[in-house]
């Protein structure tokens, strides 16, 4: 389905066939960074349409780029895919911190009877095993393994997808092996709506989104296709020999609370950012989600937490993300605790493991070369 790398803050590369604001500065008055040079490589080297990207500073000063053709806005609205597991994961740990949920008590207490099936019983699968990707839970998103484009104006409830899911037998035994499945982050939806009884789209929305100021991150509702203005093209195929199409018009339910959410690469370098500085998780919560178990598969000294990934920086450090795809889209980003943090987006999913390298070592350099 994905390789491993692409494994690494996406997943929803499986829904792509395998998903605080400081000063501004303009990429002309940082020609010390090889940001520009990065993105222009990705256009004329690995073939992406199109990529930008956002670099903050420790001091807070974000800086965009872009390079490719249809003239990418700077800071244009991209589908962010998978990072919306993160978003997902804050709002599921904030009712733990209300008291409103346990992280180890079982998916059953609040879902019960909904997870049944070849050896999959949420009696035995905690809240914390779907965050962190434990759970065991097969994946939904085998449906789109001979092609994207079929579906790319066709919408899915989501215990739709959960239902594709649960035909097929648990991959292991809860607890006992990580396996990247966008099921979990499905069930956390539909946990998070049990739980509140209003939509997981509105409790996103008003717990983080509208509580941080994000005035360019949003989560589209039922039926909306479109991209907000001004945004980047998203293109994709699923033959490679065969001309890209624009899909920049999509329905994002076949990715729901594991990967629907559109943004921007300064918005969620503020998101990754506020989130690391505790605004959003009282301090308990944010220890339990950076609380990882090791994930070899996802670069050098690759880990995971809830809903938040880290590997080690070339430099030396941490850095602290997730990262998505989905069809048209693939953005890679993560921000470091001592302030910076970068986000890349290509508006196509990478083709080969080198492409995708490429898109990867980009966002490693952003980071390690920041003053």
């Amino acid at each position: 389905m994905t390789t491993p790398r692409l494994r690494r803050w996406t997943g929803a590369s499986a829904l792509a066939l395998a998903v605080l604001c400081g000063p501004v500065a303009t990429a002309a008055q940082a020609d010390s960074f090889p940001v520009q040079d990065t993105l222009d490589d990705l256009v004329s080297e690995d073939g992406f349409p199109a990529a930008l990207a956002s670099v903050q500073d420790r001091d807070g000063t974000m800086r965009d780029y872009t390079a490719g053709q249809d003239d990418p806005p700077a800071d244009g609205y991209v589908r962010i895919g998978s990072n919306t597991k993160t978003f997902t994961a804050v709002t599921v740990l904030q009712l733990v911190g209300e008291g409103k949920v346990e992280l180890d008590g079982p998916v059953e207490k609040y879902l019960p009877g909904l997870l049944r099936g070849k050896g999959i019983d949420g009696r035995r699968i905690t809240v914390r095993r779907l965050l962190q990707h434990t759970s065991g839970l097969p994946e939904y998103t085998d449906f789109l393994a001979k092609g994207a484009l079929p579906y790319q104006h066709t919408y899915f409830q989501p215990r739709e997808l959960l239902d594709m899911a649960l035909r097929k037998p648990a991959q292991f035994a809860p607890g006992t092996k990580w396996a990247y499945t966008n099921t979990n982050y499905i069930v956390a939806g539909l946990l998070i709506e049990k739980v509140t009884g209003r939509p997981a789209i509105e409790e996103i929305t008003n717990r983080t989104v509208k509580k941080l100021g994000l005035t360019r991150t949003y989560f589209p509702n039922v039926g909306d296709q479109a991209l907000r203005t001004p945004h980047a093209k998203g293109y994709h195929r699923d033959d490679p020999s065969k001309p890209m199409t624009d899909v920049t018009t999509f329905d994002p339910s076949q990715a729901w609370t594991a990967g629907q959410m559109i943004s921007t690469p300064s918005d969620l370098n503020r998101f990754f950012t506020a989130l690391l500085d505790g605004k959003l998780l009282k301090p308990a919560q944010l220890k339990q989600m950076r609380t990882t178990v090791k994930v070899p598969e996802l670069g050098p000294g690759g880990a995971y937490g809830l809903g938040l990934s880290s590997v080690k920086l070339s430099c030396g450090g941490r850095a602290w993300g997730h990262g998505g795809a989905i069809p048209g889209y693939y953005t890679t980003n993560a921000a470091t605790d001592d302030g910076r943090a970068a986000a890349i987006a290509v508006t196509h999913l990478p083709t080969t493991p080198a492409a995708q390298k490429h898109v990867e070592q980009a966002l490693d350099t952003t980071l390690c070369t920041q003053p």
